[in-house]
């Protein structure tokens, strides 16, 4: 009798245990995971950019005010929001970082989108990383053409996708459109002689070549088009350069980052008159904030539509949410990267169980997406359909959006 007893006791702590285990497992299954990956330090653009996102994440899931920062729940999932940083203390970012931060986000099965980066170098080194392991990539606001479109630069965007499959997405138009645009505002403002700086970097470099093809197309006369030494934060030839050439316009592509505020308050100094237009990539308050009054007047092109010139009912509810939450309005940045997370959760919450390829095939047939900045999908590039440039000026601090271009 004892022995029955014994064993009945042994089958019901097999089954107890089974059970235990059970929902173990079936509780850590319950996980997905988003990794966001921005420079968070230097400058504001990737804090911008990440804010927008958990926004996005946070209005999906109607958590109201007293949701945790690091996770958000829908339906029976948990998700888990990774934010990471691939720059160093100014802002730039690093390709080892980068490269870690990727190769980490591939070997944990539970991540399902790579949310990022926001610089297009850092890009080259992580979408190939993501293809191979078939994950889903979204860039807010990645605008260099190459990552995605043939005609560029030598051997992009092939070298970038060794499965054959693309699995990288933008939300926010490239270079391609900016560039151009911006040298059809040089010509609108009556500029005849243009001096050009990059950032020595792949979106410096590359933005800055397709506004010096289209300028000299409208019969705008190039001084010169020189790249910054990554090295050299006074610019010395650069400011020389300057004062040598005369030019009326100093047309700078890249990041905020690398020398260009000792660039703006040297032009300043020189009380040359000259004017300074630049691109998205500086339209940081981090620039205005450390140049002061030397930066009145600098002319900016930019992807996308400042969200209080937006009108429709969703732009209105994020500015709003966002003010809300971080006490400040949102950037263009923050609205891109509302943009690339609500892509992702709608991707997520289509398909019926956690599978990364299941997440690309919805996101590689989004189309007519009703977001932020209007109705747009992906084509076959991976590509948005929106076309949105706009010129702003930095009037009394502030960047003033002053009007589309066409």
């Amino acid at each position: 009798m004892k022995k029955k007893i014994l064993l009945l006791f042994l089958l019901l702590m097999v089954i107890v245990f089974a059970i235990f285990f059970y929902f173990i497992s079936r509780n850590k299954n319950k996980t997905i995971k988003i990794v966001a990956v921005a420079t968070m330090r230097g400058i504001s653009a990737g804090v911008e950019t990440v804010n927008g996102m958990k926004i996005a994440l946070k209005e999906n899931n109607n958590l109201g005010k007293d949701y945790k920062e690091s996770n958000y729940f829908t339906g029976d999932y948990t998700i888990e929001l990774e934010v990471m940083d691939n720059g160093d203390e100014n802002g730039l970012w690093r390709d080892y970082l980068e490269k870690e931060i990727v190769e980490r986000a591939v070997a944990d099965k539970d991540v399902l989108v790579y949310l990022g980066p926001i610089d297009s170098g850092a890009s080259k080194i992580s979408i190939p990383v993501t293809n191979k392991a078939g994950l889903a990539q979204i860039s807010s606001i990645n605008t260099w053409p190459g990552l995605t479109q043939p005609g560029f630069a030598i051997g992009e965007p092939g070298i970038f996708y060794p499965t054959g499959v693309r699995n990288y997405f933008r939300v926010c138009p490239t270079d391609s459109l900016q560039g151009v645009y911006g040298a059809v505002w040089a010509k609108e403002m009556g500029f005849e002689n243009i001096l050009i700086f990059d950032d020595g970097e792949s979106y410096g470099r590359g933005l800055a070549g397709i506004f010096k093809q289209k300028a000299t197309n409208l019969g705008l006369n190039i001084l010169a088009h020189n790249s910054f030494n990554r090295e050299d934060d006074l610019l010395l030839t650069e400011i020389a350069l300057v004062q040598e050439l005369k030019p009326d316009l100093v047309y700078f592509s890249g990041t905020t980052s690398i020398g260009l505020i000792s660039l703006i308050n040297s032009i300043s100094d020189l009380n040359m008159g000259i004017k300074f237009m630049g691109v998205d990539g500086i339209m940081d308050q981090a620039l205005i904030d450390q140049t002061g009054r030397n930066s009145e007047g600098l002319m900016l092109t930019s992807v996308g539509l400042p969200i209080e010139k937006i009108d429709n009912d969703k732009a209105r509810q994020f500015y709003k949410n966002y003010y809300d939450e971080y006490g400040e309005y949102p950037t263009i940045y923050s609205g891109f990267g509302y943009e690339a997370m609500s892509a992702a959760l709608m991707a997520i919450n289509r398909i019926d169980s956690p599978d990364r390829k299941k997440v690309i095939d919805e996101l590689s047939s989004l189309d007519n997406f009703s977001g932020l900045f209007g109705q747009w999908g992906f084509d076959s590039n991976g590509d948005t359909s929106l076309s949105l440039i706009s010129a702003n000026v930095v009037k009394e601090g502030k960047f003033v959006f002053e009007k589309l271009l066409k």
